[in-house]
């Protein structure tokens, strides 16, 4: 059984953020056995509004993960209990699961995930949309709120073009270069593509802008953009830290 799962709003401004979170959480239920695999994360940037309480930059935590097919009870009670337990006080965590299957009524989820990105959803929203597409939603303290992001992190998981990574890659120094194929050797790249999400031919020179880089979710892939800057004949360099955050 394949699934996803997302946590929103489990952080205060002084304890780990929910990215920690998701990548603990992902641990522990592989060394429990819990699941026979779990997938790499992603931060879902949601709508910044002030009607939205959010810690600091308001998104929401989502990864994929194998299971056996009569463990999902166990995998969502692991979730809740993990939930209670790891968020930090003021918080209002939310857990969100979904069993990815011909069922799953994907798109209402994928609308939902992008209009959360420039609207304003309530709980009972998002409970609605629970209920009609049978994903579990859960609030684990505080108000609750971290339900609406958790249910469009697996939305925007979904539609597969939307996110960054966890984590930073230390693939060279900046002001080195190395070829498309050999950054495609790192088992967390599947591709470097441009400003328009092609894929760069294997034998192109990327130049490293910094020290770390950071893949993005694109087309159901984990890739690293880069650019020209502006310059169609200038070096294919990597984003920094700043311009990555456009994703």
């Amino acid at each position: 059984m394949h699934i996803y799962l997302s946590i929103d709003d489990t952080d205060n401004l002084d304890s780990p953020g929910s990215g920690h979170v998701a990548e603990v959480m992902a641990k522990e239920m592989q060394q429990l056995g819990l699941t026979l695999h779990c997938g790499n994360i992603t931060r879902h940037q949601l709508f910044v509004h002030e009607s939205i309480p959010y810690t600091s930059h308001n998104s929401s935590m989502c990864f994929p993960a194998d299971i056996s097919d009569n463990n999902l009870s166990g995998v969502i009670q692991f979730a809740k209990e993990f939930l209670v337990k790891t968020s930090a006080p003021g918080s209002d965590p939310g857990l969100c699961v979904a069993v990815v299957g011909e069922s799953l009524d994907r798109q209402s989820l994928i609308d939902f995930g992008l209009l959360a990105k420039k609207t304003v959803f309530t709980k009972q929203n998002a409970y609605d949309l629970a209920e009609r597409t049978g994903v579990h939603l859960s609030e684990h303290g505080g108000t609750g709120d971290g339900i609406v992001g958790a249910l469009a992190g697996i939305g925007l998981r979904l539609q597969g073009s939307d996110g960054r990574f966890r984590g930073w890659l230390n693939l060279g120094q900046a002001g080195q270069s190395a070829s498309h194929k050999s950054l495609c050797s790192h088992p967390a790249v599947d591709a470097v593509v441009n400003d328009e999400g092609e894929i760069l031919p294997e034998d192109t020179l990327i130049t490293f802008a910094e020290d770390k880089v950071k893949t993005v979710f694109l087309n159901h892939r984990q890739v690293i953009p880069v650019s020209q800057n502006g310059h169609a004949s200038g070096p294919w360099t990597t984003l920094t830290k700043a311009e990555v955050k456009r994703f």
